[in-house]
């Protein structure tokens, strides 16, 4: 998948992907969401986020849950 809306730079949130290069990792938009904060509340409580950042984030978080794992015995 081709992510344009989450980037990922060293010198920025020490690589943590973060959306559109700014300072708000991806991680932290999720675990608001996964607080039950609705994307209209993150929007208006941070004004500098778009619509499409919160559904990238999402569609980002089910890549990563879609890895295979392999437990080694």
């Amino acid at each position: 998948m081709n992510f344009k809306r989450i980037t990922i730079n060293p010198a920025v949130c020490g690589g943590k992907p973060c959306i559109r290069g700014l300072r708000f990792p991806v991680s932290r938009l999720l675990g608001l969401l996964a607080a039950g904060e609705t994307p209209a509340t993150i929007l208006k409580s941070y004004p500098y986020l778009e619509d499409e950042d919160i559904q990238e984030a999402l569609g980002y978080a089910a890549f990563l849950a879609d890895e295979q794992v392999i437990e080694l015995s």
